[in-house]
């Protein structure tokens, strides 16, 4: 930043009434550069190396001071005078010269519009002199009610007092900063007087000295008595310091040398960058090696445009690459806040249905943790909205969250009830177990087992325990019953009698109609007359019998609450509804199976029965999937 200050102060009569002067002042020129699109460099010659004074002529002579030692030309004069430029408000009234007046006091400039402030202040005072003689007001009259022009004088001399107080202030101001700059000046001279006396290289001092003149000239101007001497002293060190230092051609074209070196490391380094794919670490880079680009002296002159023109074209394809990202990211994020848009839909929707059980509720949990997950799988929408999706997403997932709360906190009653249910039924089981009425009690126990398995859910922490000890009841009972296999309570008599039963109908040859119904109600027969069989091998051994009489009696229909009854008399039903009505067994057998695992899981060396309640599942779910077919085909036959 150069200083421009006149060598002397000049002051001019700007009033007819007071004389006011003000110091001409230089102004200082600043230049900005910015780090993505600096201007062409630009080096100052007082950082070029030097070369010594008995140089040939065509090398550069030491770097001076922008200002000369001499004093300072005087600043241009302005175009007009105040007293010439009041001709140009000639043709404005009184009124019109105090309200531009007040406008030029108000604005933010008006420190550096005091000509034209003295300019219209030059000619009001003109014009009020003409109206008043006109008028025939005397100079000297001070009375307002003969002096029409009194509010309009003293209202203007007033706004005049105000500004040239505030004027005044401000040169006050400008008078302190000169002389803190001053100061400064003057500490710089003495660590560049400390360099260039002390006993080290001076050469080595060439940085400091960089530093030291970048001082100066961000010092700014100093008063104008005390420019001249303290600008010869700066001066004459600086001389002396290029004297001293005597850096020959060679020495010089080594550090442009060194310069060019690097900065085409620069170059090389900027145009890997702009094929970098992460744009905005390269652009962040970027702003680095323009950093360290500043660090670097100049290189020589032919050579200064091309290195230069060469880092400029790679930071302007970064440049125009990061704007193509933003640009493109503004479209993602568009699009992000679409699908954003579309997944608060979908939970608002879920959030509103109607769910009535614990089912419903962990399949829509699975379906808003599934939109949570897409949710964090999209990027960020366009900034203004961002915020807003988020908050409308999160209050949607809030909403179904809270229900699911509500529904589960209502059923926590319904639970508890289950609880003292599940427990009458234990203490029924306990009294129950050691009675050796065993056709009796088997027929209770079977009862009870059925009434647990309606009941609905008890809270978890206990349902195991209840488990444990109503299945425990039950197996020390069965176990009982089972060891006892005399008299009538002789189950694995039973069990072998039942079997014979099942050899007996598999190995029956159908006949006629009449004589098929007569047979399949003679097995019915004897299968009832039998008893219990052990618990263990009650399904296993009733399955075997239902299978057993539906293949060879196709009219079979086992009854609720019996072994199995035949169909009487009644006429035969249809194909399609002897396969529905299989269907519906089956569905039957398949609860039962899974109710049996329950019950299994929790007795010791239960295994061998859990898989083979699973292998009879999968069995069944096989034969439901046949029958579908085959039930769709009799509906196709009876079309």
């Amino acid at each position: 930043m150069s200083e421009n200050i006149n060598p002397e102060e000049v002051r001019k009569v700007l009033s007819d009434v007071e004389g006011q002067v003000d110091t001409v002042s230089g102004k200082a020129e600043e230049s900005a550069e910015t780090a993505a699109a600096p201007a062409a460099e630009s080096v100052p010659a007082e950082e070029a190396p030097v070369v010594e004074q008995a140089a040939a002529a065509e090398e550069p002579a030491p770097a001076q001071e922008e200002a000369p030692a001499e004093a300072p030309a005087a600043e241009e004069a302005p175009a007009e005078a105040p007293a010439e430029k009041a001709d140009s408000f000639a043709d404005k009234t009184l009124a019109e010269l105090s309200d531009l007046f007040v406008q030029l006091k108000d604005s933010a400039e008006r420190m550096s519009r005091s000509k034209e402030a003295e300019a219209i202040k030059s000619a009001f005072y003109k014009l009020l002199g003409k109206l008043k003689g006109e008028s025939g007001v005397s100079e000297d009259d001070g009375s307002s009610q003969n002096n029409p022009f009194d509010a309009v004088e003293q209202n203007f001399k007033a706004l005049y007092a105000d500004y040239k107080k505030e004027r005044a202030e401000f040169n006050r101001q400008q008078d302190a900063q000169r002389e803190e700059n001053l100061a400064k000046k003057q500490a710089i001279i003495a660590e560049l007087k400390a360099i260039v006396e002390g006993q080290e290289d001076v050469s080595a001092q060439f940085p400091a000295f960089r530093e030291l003149q970048n001082r100066w000239r961000e010092a700014g101007p100093v008063p104008a008595t005390a420019f001249r001497d303290i600008n010869d002293t700066y001066q004459f060190y600086v001389e002396k310091f290029y004297d001293m230092v005597k850096i020959n051609r060679d020495l010089r074209d080594l550090d442009f040398r060194k310069n060019l070196e690097a900065k085409e490391a620069f170059c090389e380094a900027a145009e890997k960058l702009a094929a970098n794919e992460n744009v905005v670490s390269a652009f962040h880079e970027l702003q680095k090696l323009h950093e360290q680009w500043k660090e670097y002296g100049p290189v020589a002159k032919e050579k200064r445009e091309d290195i230069w023109n060469r880092f400029k074209a790679a930071t302007a394809v970064i440049n125009k690459r990061y704007q193509a990202h933003f640009e493109g990211l503004k479209e993602q994020q568009a699009e992000n806040l679409i699908k954003k848009t579309e997944l608060c839909e979908r939970t608002e929707a879920i959030a509103a249905r109607e769910i009535k059980s614990s089912n419903e509720w962990n399949a829509c949990s699975k379906e808003i943790e599934e939109i949570q997950a897409a949710w964090r799988r999209i990027g960020y929408a366009t900034k203004k909205d961002n915020q807003k999706i988020y908050d409308r997403f999160r209050a949607a997932c809030d909403a179904f969250y809270s229900r699911k709360r509500e529904f589960y906190s209502g059923i926590k009653d319904n639970m508890n009830e289950n609880l003292e249910k599940k427990l009458s039924l234990i203490e029924q089981a306990e009294a129950l177990k050691s009675s050796t009425d065993w056709k009796k009690a088997t027929d209770q126990f079977i009862s009870l087992q059925k009434q647990w398995k309606e009941i609905g859910a008890v809270p978890r922490k206990k349902s195991e325990a209840l488990w444990k000890k109503f299945r425990g009841a039950c197996d020390e009972f069965f176990a009982a019953r089972d060891a006892n296999a005399g008299g009538e309570n002789d189950f694995y008599g039973n069990l072998k009698a039942k079997r014979k039963v099942i050899e007996d109908i598999l190995a029956y040859e159908p006949a006629d109609a009449a004589a098929d119904e007569e047979a399949m109600r003679g097995f019915a027969e004897r299968w009832g007359a039998i008893g219990h069989v052990p618990f263990k091998e009650k399904d296993n051994v009733a399955k075997a019998y239902r299978d057993a009489m539906q293949q060879k009696f196709p009219s079979f229909t086992p009854q609720r609450g019996a072994a199995a009854q035949p169909r009487g008399g009644r006429a035969p039903r249809s194909p399609k509804d002897l396969l529905i009505e299989k269907y519906n067994k089956l569905q039957q057998n398949i609860t039962t199976y899974e109710n049996n695992i329950g019950f299994f899981s929790a007795s010791k060396n239960s295994e061998p029965l859990i898989r083979q309640m699973e292998e009879r599942i999968e069995q069944a779910k096989a034969e439901l999937k046949e029958l579908e077919a085959q039930i769709r085909k009799a509906e196709e036959g009876e079309a």
